[in-house]
């Protein structure tokens, strides 16, 4: 099937690692897995526990159900997101890997949007963006998150050169060979400035597509704050302006 034919995950064949860090999801992540092993893209699934304390590792085991496209691993202490992807990443072995969160803030449902730039040749690293225009709408949430976000997302353009709209995005698809060959170096939220540095480094063909997004609130368990926010800044600074060139992996 060529790739402007494609309306729906059901119309690709099994070519994707999905990575999916973890971290006290235990209300979602066996809803989450069990949407993500219904899509017909996913090769892989790898679930990363970054260590959980409130049953979630069990929760993966019941969503794991005995099928073999299923990875699970854990982290003996919490570490942060970027460092469950660090180690997710690693163990990716499809020709794609995809960044899915584990609640239902990205619907699993909308690979397709972020693959078919890849499969068509034209991109090497897709964003999904949330303020394009998306698919299925967003939930209204906070204001000021917003604006953070469109600032964080304008320094790092100014830094990298390239025209995102939603540099934060946990919604992200990369050539296997291209994300592996990167040195993930940020523990926490600074994953997403970091990764947009590097990749803009090694002059890898972006693409940006919009996505449907269904926010939480914090008493839904939302993580991230105003000091990763400030991570973030500093990692626009260190990653585009102090390191000069993307770490490898030797």
């Amino acid at each position: 099937m060529k790739t402007d034919e494609i309306k729906s995950n059901a119309d690709i064949a099994p070519c994707v690692s999905v990575v999916m860090p973890v971290y006290n999801e235990v209300s979602t992540v066996s809803d989450v897995m069990k949407k993500v092993l219904a899509q017909r893209p996913v090769e892989q699934l790898i679930v990363v526990d970054d260590g959980s304390d409130d049953g979630t590792w069990d929760r993966i085991q019941v969503g794991a159900a005995g099928d073999p496209r299923v990875l699970a691993v854990r982290h003996d202490r919490n570490r942060g997101k970027g460092a469950a992807i660090r180690t997710g990443v690693k163990l990716a072995t499809a020709p794609i890997v995809v960044i899915q969160d584990a609640d239902f803030e990205y619907d699993p449902s909308e690979y397709y949007l972020l693959l078919v730039p890849i499969l068509s040749g034209k991109a090497d690293v897709v964003f999904g963006s949330r303020f394009l225009g998306t698919p299925g709408g967003h939930r209204v949430l906070y204001y000021w998150h917003s604006v953070g976000n469109k600032i964080l997302t304008t320094l790092s353009n100014m830094a990298t050169n390239l025209n995102l709209t939603d540099m934060e995005t946990g919604f992200k698809a990369f050539r296997r060979e291209l994300i592996q060959s990167i040195e993930i170096c940020e523990d926490r939220f600074g994953f997403e400035p970091e990764i947009t540095a590097k990749v803009a480094k090694m002059r890898v063909r972006v693409y940006e597509v919009p996505i449907s997004y269904f926010g939480r609130t914090y008493a839904e368990g939302k993580k991230i704050n105003w000091r990763d926010g400030l991570q973030a800044l500093w990692c626009i600074l260190k990653y585009n302006l102090l390191e000069r060139t993307p770490r490898a992996r030797g």
